[in-house]
Order: C-alpha cells, then sequence, then structure tokens
C-alpha cells in the first residue's frame, strides 16, 4: 500500500473532509458475499458495526491471501465500480512482501484498504471475526477482542480512543 506520509493541501488549506458513503460500503460488503470472498472487515468501519460512532473515509478489508479468493475480490468490485484499473490488484502483490493495496473508485473519496496481513503482528488466518447483519446482509467483521487488539498498541491517537471504546463496551481486559 502506497504510504501517505500526510495529506497534500493546496497553498488554500485542507481539502474539505467528506464522510464515507455507507451506501457504497454496503454495496461492496454485498458483493464480496455474493462472490464468496473470504474477508474481515477491521477498522473504523468494524468499530461502527460494532455499535460505536467513528467517522472515516474507507473501508479496511483483511482478506485470504489466496490467488482464488483474490479474484472473486476483483469479481465482487466490477460488479460495484466501472473500473478497468481493478485489474490492477495482483494476488502476487496481496500473497509477496507487501501484503497490502489501496484501491480508489474512479469517483468519489471513498477508497478501500486491502490486506493479507499487517506487518508481522496479524494475518488473515490469525484475525477472530464474527458475522454481523447489516441490514439484512451478514457480513464479517474483526471481533471486539481482535480490534482491541489490533488498536491498544498502534502510534494513532484516535486508535487508542478506539481501544479504550472497545474495552469499556465490551468488558475486555488489558491481556485480551
Amino acid at each position: 500500500m502506497s504510504s501517505r506520509p500526510g495529506p497534500s493541501w493546496p497553498a488554500s488549506g485542507p481539502k474539505e473532509w467528506k464522510p464515507m458513503d455507507p451506501e457504497i460500503t454496503k454495496k461492496v460488503l454485498a458483493a464480496l458475499e455474493r462472490e464468496g470472498v473470504r474477508y474481515v472487515v477491521f477498522g473504523a468501519v468494524a468499530i461502527n458495526l460494532l455499535g460505536l460512532a467513528r467517522a472515516t473515509e474507507d473501508l479496511d478489508l483483511f482478506v485470504a491471501p489466496e490467488p482464488e479468493n483474490i479474484e472473486r475480490l476483483k469479481l465482487a468490485l466490477r460488479s460495484v465500480f466501472d473500473d478497468p484499473s481493478i485489474e490492477e490488484i495482483s494476488a502476487e502483490e496481496l500473497i509477496g512482501d507487501y501484503p497490502a493495496v489501496q484501491y480508489n473508485p474512479p469517483e468519489g473519496t471513498f477508497h478501500l484498504d486491502i490486506l493479507t496481513r499487517l506487518g508481522e503482528a496479524f494475518r488473515f488466518q490469525d484475525l477472530e471475526a464474527i458475522r454481523i447483519d447489516l441490514d439484512g446482509q451478514l457480513v464479517s467483521v474483526a471481533s471486539p477482542r481482535t480490534l482491541y487488539r489490533m488498536k491498544k498498541g498502534t502510534i494513532r491517537p484516535k486508535d487508542w480512543g478506539d481501544a479504550e471504546a472497545l474495552r469499556r463496551r465490551f468488558k475486555l481486559e488489558e491481556g485480551d
């Protein structure tokens, strides 16, 4: 995934922040389910699906690091977005040394961060996931304990806030 050292703002100042359109998220998740993609939602969307409010501009997904699964992912994305650049998402990249890509659809500010592992700390196969109903569609979401573990040790203050909110809401202990 390309590193983003920070926002690049025009001389006039920061761009206007726009929250993610929840309808796009629902369409993407429904497509993943329809195509049989092995995935787990994490990040702020997962926080929201667990009942805690958190603004975001993106959908964070872990996907199983299997070539067939990556092909199903691309098929699902093509069913939502008319974008030939989806073909640039490669199994080799997601299974290789840099197991993350960012997909930016041609319109809007929504984007997806797609990972098969996060450094050495988290791999798809190590994630504890639960199924949550999102407007009649069951979706795979990182469990509260998994999200807490992912968030509590980062360097981002917003992650510390997420970790604390998860700990309180789900009565998690420091060792969870």
